[in-house]
């Protein structure tokens, strides 16, 4: 373990502007060193049922999974016991998202959505929002990560805006989601062609920065794994559901299907 030590001097004239941005210091030198030993913890943690209870497994289960790590791992315990067992959990609950999503299936329900979903959420930042032209709603309001400098799912909509074969378009909200085993999931975009354009008329879309699996993590990749079995259940000439990361994907996709 390590940890930096900054030194800096207060400016004499100084807002709550400049705290708030941190601006108000000016760091002038700063040091890193090792940390030689640390204390151990004596706080008292029932191990096994905290593991079992953000598992939901048994207390025997947990038990046979922590015999089972090797000594070296187990003794992480002992210098940061919050840590070990979070991080327990989270990898056991990704090993068994992936068992249960080999085997989960999708029933037809007599359930609907309205159109009230898409004004549910009440975004009033619109110096951060898309203004659209062929969207459900005249703002989209987009997230994900930016790369080139731009959000991903911006970029998304604009393509989809300036594309002749799209008719029109939804960012789906997070009312619309589909219940998995690890939580619910959330697909970003509901998406209509112009008939004759392109082979499938509706397509659900999922736009991911980077296609390979591994870049995912267990748990969101499990939920997607969900929703490609429930879209192909209901899948028909017409529905189609896809991970893309641009528009240019979804188009090679569509054509090839």
């Amino acid at each position: 373990m390590q940890y930096t030590i900054t030194i800096g001097t207060q400016e004499k004239d100084w807002s709550a502007d400049q705290v708030n941005n941190k601006t108000s210091f000016v760091a002038e030198k700063s040091r890193t060193e090792f940390l030689n030993r640390a204390e151990s913890s004596q706080v008292p943690y029932d191990l096994i049922g905290k593991i079992a209870e953000g598992t939901k497994l048994t207390r025997k289960t947990t038990a046979r999974i922590l015999v089972g790590l090797m000594p070296h791992v187990f003794r992480m315990f002992r210098d940061n016991p919050e840590e070990f067992i979070s991080k327990v959990i989270r990898l056991i609950n990704e090993q068994k998202a992936t068992v249960i999503v080999e085997h989960i299936s999708y029933n037809r329900t007599d359930g609907i959505y309205d159109s009230e979903i898409f004004t549910a959420e009440r975004n009033t930042d619109y110096s951060k929002a898309y203004k659209a032209k062929k969207n459900v709603q005249d703002y989209v309001f987009t997230d994900g990560y930016a790369r080139d400098g731009q959000s991903i799912e911006r970029k998304f909509a604009q393509d989809m805006d300036l594309a002749e074969e799209v008719c029109v378009y939804a960012k789906l909200p997070k009312g619309f989601f589909i219940p998995t085993p690890v939580g619910n999931y959330s697909p970003d975009w509901a998406i209509a062609f112009n008939k004759g354009t392109v082979k499938h008329i509706f397509f659900i879309a999922e736009t991911k920065g980077s296609m390979e699996s591994m870049n995912l993590k267990l748990i969101e990749q499990a939920k997607i794994d969900c929703a490609k079995k429930l879209f192909n259940e209901l899948s028909t000439e017409d529905i189609v559901y896809h991970e893309v990361k641009d528009y240019q994907t979804l188009l090679n996709i569509m054509e090839s299907l």
